[in-house]
């Protein structure tokens, strides 16, 4: 039994207790008539659907991280991986396209990598490439833009690019005391049961994970309602102001990857670049990611891994957009 299990009890607990006083308390200031208005029925709406949205690929990616911790031997990676890191950068990011996976799913499977051995730098590049480029999110591409193949080129170049890209600037300039993994054992031991340290790594990736999600839901759903519509219109008439506030949008709406496509084919007032940095930043770098991010792997790793992402994907969608659209 997982010796962290009855001193979880007493946390829970005193969790529980301080929702109820602060529930008790918005009570009694009031909370009944503007928790009837309609701004927070949409915020409440925008958070649930968002948390919704997300966490089956949530519960995929720590299903996927707790097999790979307890079924999976080590040398099954350093036998799939190049031995030079700067090789395994490349090879991990096409990985990407093979495996379907959402950004919720992707930060827990490399964690997982990284605790098996893998090279940050590679775990890093499929933790973007994965929920970019894989078969699902290719696909509501095209049907999202019909009769308009390049933009599903422009999405795959663009962001293998820049998985790729971001796997070398880690492998390049990455330290070490940045990335603070989370400290559990990982890897089969000797004579415990498989199906048990199957068990207690999901339930600690997935409960760990959890509450970063709803966090970033809640920033989402903040930004959606109270940014007007207004705001949409005066940034889509500058050919650059667009890109920048669509791939800006895109962090905060924290739209999943298998949907971005449609919100993207939907802002038809936008250029194409705009809206294929939109699609390519988003997967990468959203609230709900950095905050998964933080909480897997540091905040010292999360603000400027997220921050040298968002600035790659812009530039990428950039290029790619000029070259392709």
């Amino acid at each position: 039994m997982d010796s962290r299990g009855p001193a979880a009890v007493p946390v829970l607990a005193a969790g529980a207790a301080s929702v109820l006083a602060v529930a008790g308390l918005a009570w009694a200031a009031g909370a009944p008539e503007w928790l009837a208005h309609p701004g927070f029925r949409a915020w409440q709406t925008i958070c649930v659907a968002v948390t919704l949205q997300a966490l089956p690929f949530l519960i995929l990616g720590t299903l996927v991280s707790g097999a790979v911790n307890a079924f999976v031997p080590e040398r099954v990676f350093s036998r799939a991986l190049p031995r030079r890191p700067a090789l395994a950068v490349p090879v991990a990011s096409a990985a990407g396209v093979v495996l379907p996976g959402c950004e919720c799913a992707s930060v827990p499977v490399a964690g997982s990598l990284i605790r098996r051995g893998v090279a940050p730098a590679a775990a890093f590049a499929f933790l973007l490439s994965a929920p970019a480029v894989n078969p699902i999110v290719l696909a509501s591409t095209a049907v999202a833009f019909p009769g308009r193949p390049e933009m599903v080129a422009a999405r795959l170049v663009a962001s293998l690019a820049v998985s790729a890209a971001m796997g070398w600037l880690w492998l390049r300039f990455g330290r070490a005391e940045w990335l603070r993994m989370p400290s559990r054992h990982t890897g089969h031991r000797p004579g415990r049961s498989r199906w048990e340290e199957f068990r207690l790594g999901f339930q600690h990736d997935f409960l760990h994970a959890g509450g970063f999600l709803v966090l970033g839901a809640m920033a989402a759903a903040t930004f959606n309602v109270a940014v007007p519509r207004s705001v949409l219109d005066t940034f889509s008439g500058s050919p650059w102001l667009s890109v920048l506030f669509l791939a800006g949008l895109a962090i905060v709406l924290a739209v999943c990857s298998e949907a971005d496509a449609f919100v993207a084919a939907s802002l038809t007032g936008f250029s194409p670049t705009a809206r294929l940095a939109f699609m390519v930043v988003g997967p990468m770098v959203d609230v709900k990611l950095i905050a998964l991010q933080a909480g897997t792997f540091g905040r010292a790793f999360a603000l400027r891994f997220s921050a040298a992402t968002a600035v790659v994907a812009v530039a990428a969608s950039a290029l790619v957009g000029w070259w392709l659209l």
